[in-house]
């Protein structure tokens, strides 16, 4: 069975970006335009990983990142922030909301497959 990803970005762009970069790994990618859509997409669908932006209309990826880990079901899946935000004061909120691993963009493809194989195992 393949291992589910939900990407989430308000960007088109990027989800896309990410997409490609992974399916080439063999994961189904689920995309997402905002946290609200993401929370929606991940109570249809079990997720293996988890894959967000920070700055996001509605739900932000910090908050998406909490109400996440409240769920039993995706306590422990990796969690991925993929952002422009490279302050320290910001990592370390996304670490204390949950947050397995941080990616600053723009990201290089090797970047993004060498952190999702480290998590995934």
């Amino acid at each position: 069975m393949k291992k589910t990803i939900i990407t989430v970005d308000d960007s088109a762009s990027v989800r896309l970006m990410v997409k490609f970069t992974l399916c080439e790994l063999g994961f189904e990618i689920i995309e997402a335009n905002n946290g609200i859509d993401a929370l929606q997409k991940l109570e249809k669908k079990q997720a293996h990983m988890l894959i967000t932006d920070v700055n996001m209309p509605g739900v932000d990826g910090i908050s998406l990142v909490r109400k996440v880990r409240e769920n039993p079901l995706y306590r422990f899946i990796p969690i991925i922030i993929l952002t422009t935000e490279s302050r320290e004061g910001k990592k370390r909120e996304g670490k204390q909301a949950g947050a397995t691993g941080w990616i600053v963009k723009p990201f290089k493809p090797e970047q993004l497959i060498a952190v999702v194989k480290k998590v995934m195992g």
